[in-house]
């Protein structure tokens, strides 16, 4: 007792001015560990690279450093597709997200979410065209939200039973996904109305994800850096005149030419076994 008497005079005499240089100091360690905490919440981003970013969204790392987690764009969504990520969500914390087989994007033609975004983080220019009267307009269709992946081995349309679930659903019917004919190897003697993505028109809107009929989806959405490949430069689109041209100039025994088949594609669909 008498002991904390002693230490509370002790306290009332200490002047002012160290009372307000220890309260700068322990105010500052509180900071420190916050700051630290905090740290190790952020550094979990990258034991989740999957993350899919709302429409116009810069690169990652450029989208982590202009994002000031204020939230603004989910509340601007319609839909509530938008989440907010928190601490242990195995993504930055309080950066947007969505998750495609629970809440799609909806592809809003005025995409409230990137107009609404104060610090460029989702940049409306990503997401604009050139007008006919010479002024930038929105586009949704030229987001790059992710890429759709196929699993064929659990696609039931890949197993002859028909489906175009995701076809049908595809705000870029017939552009993102297309239905192709394919020559069932079981039976030889029917095609396969077989889903495919095409990556230069596909959004990565997770509509597809979402409607798929599957346990677990057949059609899903990863990050185009995840989903896609590089080529090499070597290798030309003797179909696409503009990459023809890169081997104008060269030598032509450094060119390796695949002839075209000659097959009709109905006789190979259907073509007996014997």
């Amino acid at each position: 007792m008498g002991a904390d008497m002693g230490s509370d005079r002790k306290e009332e005499k200490m002047p002012e001015r160290r009372k307000f240089l220890t309260s700068i100091l322990r105010g500052l360690g509180a900071a420190t560990v916050g700051g630290l905490a905090w740290t190790g919440f952020m550094d979990g981003k990258k034991a989740y690279p999957l993350v899919l970013r709302p429409p116009g969204a810069i690169p990652e790392e450029d989208f982590l450093a202009k994002c000031t987690k204020c939230g603004i764009c989910a509340e601007a969504c319609p839909y509530d597709a938008l989440i907010i990520s928190a601490p242990g969500d195995e993504r930055p914390p309080g950066t947007p997200y969505f998750i495609a087989r629970e809440k799609p994007c909806r592809m809003c033609r005025d995409i409230p979410c990137a107009v609404a975004c104060p610090t460029g983080a989702l940049d409306r220019s990503l997401v604009s065209e050139r007008g006919e009267k010479g002024g930038m307009k929105l586009n949704i269709d030229l987001s790059k939200m992710g890429l759709a992946v196929i699993d064929r081995e659990t696609c039931i349309a890949y197993w002859g039973i028909q489906c175009d679930a995701c076809y049908r659903a595809c705000p870029l019917i017939d552009k993102a996904v297309t239905v192709e004919y394919i020559r069932n190897e079981r039976t030889g003697k029917h095609a396969l109305l077989a889903p495919a993505i095409h990556s230069d028109h596909c959004t990565g809107c997770g509509i597809c994800e979402h409607v798929c009929v599957t346990k677990k989806a057949s059609v899903f959405v990863l990050p185009r850096a995840v989903a896609m490949g590089e080529s090499s430069a070597r290798y030309i689109k003797g179909w696409e005149k503009e990459d023809e041209q890169r081997i104008v100039d060269l030598p032509e025994e450094t060119q390796t030419i695949t002839p075209r088949s000659e097959k009709d594609p109905l006789d190979y669909l259907n073509k007996e076994e014997f």
